[in-house]
């Protein structure tokens, strides 16, 4: 008799969760995405019955006020929140399929986020924070570590590996979180404000910098932006408007 272990390991989880999901940019769609929060006795409709198709490798920029519901909506596709009603696919598989380890799992294995504030690890050098991801997927240290060098490399970061993040400027800081977010090669790139903490100048060099990294891996990739100049670099804009997506020209 062959022994069946009653616990998975997470990289097992993501392997069978994820087996029909090719590499590269992904194709996402959500249907009926609905997200209600309750506040002091109120109903609070932040997304209301989204429907939107985005294609494998698609750069899209999300536009709209504070407040309007942007993060919520990189949190529930990003499946860091579950929506109140709808779904959303990763190409034709739903997102959430499978329980809360095989949505970590696709979620460590499919998805990179970059958000305005790096949340870089204060006590790891910049060489662990980028390889963390790796590591949490069950990828051997020597072969994250190699993953790791590479993505900063790119991020022209190579003498900063072993400098911590009170070490680094705010423009190296967040080219290390974008390393971070690109170091599995992810099907789907999330970018809540990712210069939106910086200065002009250093803003469009980061941003020069992950548009290039996400061409050469062919992510899918969506940006939350309140600047126009950035969203104009976008070849297709969304605008949400009243829990809405509004298509702009």
């Amino acid at each position: 008799m062959v022994d069946v272990p009653l616990v998975e390991k997470p990289e097992q989880v993501a392997a069978r969760a994820d087996a029909a999901l090719p590499s590269g940019g992904i194709a996402l769609r959500t249907q009926g995405l609905t997200k209600t929060y309750h506040k002091g006795g109120q109903t609070i409709r932040v997304l209301q019955d989204v429907d939107i198709d985005i294609g494998p490798g698609e750069r899209v920029a999300v536009l709209g006020p504070s407040g309007s519901g942007k993060s919520t909506f990189l949190h529930v596709v990003g499946t860091l929140e579950k929506p109140t009603a709808g779904q959303v696919f990763f190409d034709g598989v739903d997102a959430f399929a499978g329980g809360s380890r095989a949505v970590d799992a696709r979620r460590n294995r499919l998805i990179g986020f970059v958000f305005q504030f790096h949340h870089l690890l204060s006590d790891q050098t910049a060489l662990w924070n980028v390889a963390m991801p790796a590591v949490i997927a069950g990828v051997p240290r020597d072969q994250a570590r190699q993953r790791a060098v590479e993505a900063l490399e790119r991020m022209e970061l190579t003498c900063r590996l072993e400098h911590k993040p009170g070490e680094l400027s705010g423009g190296e800081q967040q080219r290390v979180a974008i390393a971070r977010a690109m170091v599995m090669k992810p099907g789907l790139l999330l970018a809540d404000e990712p210069t939106g903490n910086l200065d002009p100048r250093t803003a469009d060099a980061v941003f020069e910098r992950l548009l290039a990294l996400h061409s050469e891996v062919g992510s899918t990739l969506v940006v939350v932006t309140h600047s126009r100049e950035l969203a104009a670099r976008f070849p297709r804009r969304l605008r949400l408007v009243d829990g809405s997506f509004v298509e702009e020209s």
